[in-house]
């Protein structure tokens, strides 16, 4: 399935992107009223609710940085569970367990990601609530919501968006006309912003995303990893593929670029390129590949690395929620 990518006019000045905007100014005031209508009847679930989201549609590099929101929880004492919608998942009843060992055809390919990489209580499901409950009731004392900015029923203690340092708000117009989900007035009512890769004007902090090198998808090492110089079947199937590609030829790769749409269900054809070269792939597409992929496949492993100020602001934000209910 070839990539989505957003259209050039959410990001730069253009007569389509102004056409759009008595479409935009409607989207904003059905927002407006379904937040206020989901505030007012919003259900608590019994622990403390730290949302992690951002306001673009598409990839802006949340789930990194919720992985290490809940180690930075766990290293404080504290004993998170992360809640998700579990988006493409095919399960025919929901909230559903997620383990390093459960189906991301079932469950979703980045609740499966979260439950390998943080080893923490992971539960999918799009109704949040019954998700964090199911949480709460198996021991977890503090909730982490992933993507889940607009997820207004379950209620939250504390909101962290993320912001890409390299795109922002694009053209800061709502949907249709430009790429948020709420305007961007919003932003003055959440607790923390943090920029991913660069620096931005209202983010206390940057975080990067650090590589270890590279991992045999399915754990089978048949070949020697990518070097330096190498070409390589650069696979990707999350919101922003080219970021991906750039970040292996920082690595001295030359990709050949494969992009796919976000959440894309990979199937061995995907995999099946004429010419034989390695193939590397998203930790994210490994996930839903390990079963099938051929020798010679490798995902690259990122995790979030914060700057001084972004540590500083999430220990802040973890420690004001000690004592919560008491």
């Amino acid at each position: 399935m070839p990539v989505a990518r957003p259209p050039r006019f959410w990001f730069e000045p253009s007569p389509v992107a102004a056409a759009l905007v008595p479409l935009a100014w409607l989207f904003r005031g059905i927002t407006r009223l379904r937040r206020a209508y989901w505030r007012s009847r919003s259900v608590a679930c019994g622990a403390p609710v730290i949302v992690v989201g951002n306001l673009v549609v598409g990839g802006a590099g949340k789930t990194p940085l919720v992985i290490h929101l809940a180690q930075r929880a766990t290293e404080r004492g504290w004993s998170p569970g992360i809640v998700l919608r579990g988006y493409g998942g095919r399960a025919t009843h929901w909230p559903q367990w997620v383990t390093a060992d459960s189906d991301p055809r079932m469950v979703g390919d980045e609740a499966v990601l979260i439950a390998r990489r943080t080893g923490e209580a992971v539960a999918a499901g799009s109704d949040r609530v019954a998700a964090a409950r199911l949480l709460v009731a198996a021991g977890c004392d503090l909730v982490i919501s992933d993507d889940g900015l607009q997820h207004y029923r379950l209620r939250r203690d504390r909101e962290i968006v993320v912001v890409d340092g390299d795109h922002g708000l694009g053209n800061r117009r709502c949907l249709p006309a430009g790429p948020l989900r709420e305007p961007p007035q919003r932003l003055a009512s959440v607790d923390l912003i943090i920029a991913r890769g660069h620096a931005w004007p209202q983010a206390r902090g940057v975080y990067e995303l650090a590589t270890a090198g590279f991992a045999a998808v399915g754990g089978a090492r048949t070949s020697p990893a990518p070097e330096r110089g190498q070409r390589v079947h650069a696979v990707a199937g999350i919101g922003d593929p080219e970021r991906f590609f750039a970040t292996l030829r920082t690595l001295g790769l030359e990709p050949v670029p494969h992009a796919f749409a976000d959440h894309h269900v990979f199937s061995p054809a995907d995999l099946a390129f004429e010419e034989p070269l390695p193939v590397v792939m998203t930790e994210k597409d490994a996930v839903k590949c390990a079963a099938f992929a051929p020798p010679g496949c490798w995902y690259l492993p990122v995790s979030a690395r914060p700057d001084a100020r972004a540590g500083v602001a999430l220990d802040e934000l973890l420690d004001s929620l000690v004592g919560y209910g008491s």
